[in-house]
């Protein structure tokens, strides 16, 4: 039977989530103002509105903000557990499963040690530690085992908290933190469900074990294959008609609840289902970017700080007092701390990492949180613990990850990993400020003519590898040869589609809505009176996402990869120039191709020299010149090219690109393109035009779609 909360209760409870976010909130804050990780502020936050400080000030008050009310502290703890669940989310999206399998031999190491080391070391404490320590009804080797398990595991929610604001989730040692935070907190409640279960019946239940760790399998398994191909199918449904943001929304909520009941069912928390779900979601390419800020958004700003909060609640700093309590919570955060980074570190070396990224492995894998707070929860309940021991396993998560936070932030100060890790980190900082050169999927249509050729190489040589392509035969092409593109796509993940129906474009622009970055299709004879063949133009016209027009080089029987020696980019400094200089720059660093960027200063309204002030005229033209072409030079010097600088006059644009495409003996030419409809007709603007139907070279059109051009000078 449901029960409601009555209106005190309700009075309480929102009280309870107003102060706790309010709280937080500004000693997250503090923390930040500090160079220190807001879950910090968010920790201490609680444990400031916890018996230890309000408690005491205002005794009368702190019992009405935490009635001893089971129903009052359900409703508050569902909160919070929905939140890690969430948090979880995010860290299961930033989770990369391609580069942990590349350190994976790192990743089990540093794991298997992380665990083991704290786990005798909490097992030594556990014997020595007082009788008053232990609960009455409990046998030591009991208690040792809850205390070890305690001290052995990390909390990856906070591990993902900290990692994430310190901006080092990508870093190769933070994913390999991630990895094996996950293997302690599944290492841990599987320890958690067969130490309780033999503190309960006195004896070690191998059906429970197997049951557990079993199941955990099997989950993992159907997860990451049956429920990859169901959720895929779920974010392919919704957005289907383009961006559904709220369709995807419940799609994300969804299979976070039912990996987490899935997960809940074997004994083992839900939150870990919830992360397993992240991983999941974060896999899909029908996933949508936007979401993930949805997700973080409400999860930083509000539940997140109540979960944070809400674990500090429990601590009661004057327990310490009593008798030798304070001494023995130093043994006890000194060995959880030690032993932790040891054991870390110790996994890490053999694994042949750095001493430095051992030491950032050991202090990251020191953060604890909300599963040594449920096992000394657990141990409380089931009189394994006293009042006393519970106060002290819980200042463990309090006090190592304030060490975690501190002191891996002085570990990586000034230190960029390995030259191998820069450059994938510089790649993908760059890639995520570009335009249209993302790591996001490419859709490559092909008809089967030569020029599809053409456009495969383009994305082979400008698209990162890790930029999955798929090559969509169109029409009535299902007997289309794609191995040639297959084999011009070498080294990335290739796939093959096929649609067919009344209107060619009408299908790729279909397909283009479910989760690609750009669509790349090369042409080649022009049809009379359209811009450059009937299906191009409906492209153009309805596309939801950037379109590259690759139109390959006359005079040549095939383009051959050597045969882009020197490529002119036009600048003309509007958003669409720089998308043609990210393709030009990407080709350049792929093949050494020589960059040439060319302004042409236009003179189509030029006075006679007898009525012009023509100084005047020259100098702010060629100051716009070349303000324009400083900042595309540096642009080129980020991606690492030296490019060649010319600025030309001509009163046609176009005629003077072709002109001097032919004087610099070029073989491409890049150009960016504002799409304007004029009379149902795309149009990309006459120097485009011109260089299509003028230039020999092979020419590359990247044109942003209508609903989101906003171009404009930068």
């Amino acid at each position: 039977m449901l029960i409601p909360l009555d209106e005190h209760q309700l009075l309480v409870f929102w009280t309870q989530l107003l102060v706790l976010v309010a709280f937080a909130r500004i000693c997250g804050g503090i923390m930040r103002r500090v160079n220190l990780p807001s879950v910090i502020g968010q920790l201490i936050a609680g444990v400031v509105l916890g018996p230890s400080i309000f408690g005491k000030v205002w005794p009368d008050g702190f019992h009405w903000f935490l009635p001893d009310d089971e129903i009052q502290s359900g409703a508050l703890y569902a909160v919070s557990w929905l939140g890690v669940a969430l948090l979880l989310i995010t860290a299961g999206f930033e989770t990369d499963l391609g580069l942990i399998r590349r350190l994976g031999r790192a990743a089990a190491l540093v794991a298997g040690f992380s665990l083991f080391v704290p786990l005798v070391g909490g097992l030594v404490v556990g014997e020595i530690l007082p009788e008053e320590f232990v609960g009455a009804e409990s046998e030591r080797l009991v208690f040792a085992l809850f205390v070890a398990a305690a001290l052995s595991v990390s909390a990856l929610a906070v591990i993902a908290k900290i990692l994430g604001e310190l901006g080092l989730m990508r870093r190769d040692f933070g994913q390999i933190t991630v990895a094996a935070g996950m293997a302690n907190d599944v290492v841990g409640w599987v320890m958690l469900a067969i130490f309780a279960g033999f503190a309960t019946s006195g004896e070690v239940s191998i059906g429970g074990i197997t049951k557990t760790v079993g199941g955990l399998a099997i989950f993992v398994i159907v997860a990451m294959t049956v429920g990859q191909r169901i959720v895929d199918r779920a974010l392919r449904y919704v957005r289907r008609n383009g961006s559904n943001v709220s369709g995807a929304m419940t799609v994300v909520i969804l299979t976070m609840l039912i990996y987490g009941v899935a997960t809940q069912a074997l004994g083992i928390e839900a939150v870990l289902g919830a992360f397993v779900a992240g991983v999941v979601l974060h896999r899909s390419r029908f996933q949508q970017q936007e979401v993930l800020h949805h997700v973080e958004s409400i999860t930083d700003s509000f539940l997140a700080p109540v979960f944070f909060a809400t674990a500090g609640l429990r601590v009661d700093l004057t327990l310490l007092g009593e008798g030798d309590a304070m001494q023995w919570a130093f043994v006890v955060v000194v060995v959880a701390i030690v032993a932790k980074f040891a054991g870390a570190f110790i996994g890490a070396r053999l694994a042949g990492q750095s001493r430095r990224a051992a030491t950032a492995l050991g202090a990251g894998l020191n953060a604890r949180g909300a599963l040594e707070i449920v096992i000394a929860s657990v141990g409380l309940s089931l009189g394994v613990f006293t009042e006393t021991a519970y106060t002290v396993i819980v200042i463990v998560p309090l006090v190592t990850s304030i060490f975690a936070a501190v002191s891996l932030r002085i570990v990586v100060r000034d230190w960029r990993g390995s030259e191998e890790e820069q450059e994938r980190l510089d790649r993908e900082e760059a890639l995520s400020k570009n335009l249209v050169v993302k790591s996001s999927r490419v859709l490559l249509p092909s008809q089967g003519h030569p020029a599809s050729i053409a456009a495969a190489q383009i994305v082979q040589f400008a698209w990162p590898k890790e930029a999955p392509a798929t090559i969509l035969t169109v029409g009535g092409s299902d007997q289309v040869d794609i191995e040639v593109l297959k084999a011009v796509l070498d080294e990335r993940e290739v796939d093959h589609a096929h649609v067919a129906g009344p209107s060619v474009a009408a299908s790729i622009v279909t397909e283009s809505k479910l989760g690609y970055g750009v669509v790349v299709v090369g042409v080649a004879a022009r049809h009379e009176g359209v811009l450059y063949s009937p299906m191009v133009d409906e492209l153009l016209l309805n596309a939801v996402t950037p379109v590259v027009i690759v139109r390959r080089a006359r005079r040549l029987e095939r383009p051959l990869p050597a045969a882009f020696s020197r490529v002119i980019v036009p600048v003309t400094g509007t958003r669409s120039s720089r998308s043609a200089q990210e393709v030009a720059f990407a080709i350049s660093t792929q093949l050494g191709t020589e960059v040439v960027l060319l302004h042409i200063v236009d003179r189509v309204n030029e006075l006679p020299r007898i009525f012009a002030r023509r100084n005047a005229a020259d100098d702010s033209a060629h100051t716009a010149a070349r303000s324009m072409m400083a900042s595309a030079v540096e642009r080129a010097s980020q991606a690492g090219i030296g490019a060649r600088q010319l600025i030309r006059e001509g009163r046609s644009a176009g005629e003077a690109l072709v002109q001097v495409s032919r004087s610099e003996d070029a073989d491409l030419v890049v150009l960016g393109a504002k799409l304007r409809n004029v009379d149902g007709r795309p149009f990309l603007g006459h120097t485009v035009e011109t260089v299509l139907e003028r230039s020999d070279a092979t020419v590359v059109v990247v044109a942003q779609p209508r609903q989101s051009e906003g171009d404009g000078n930068e």
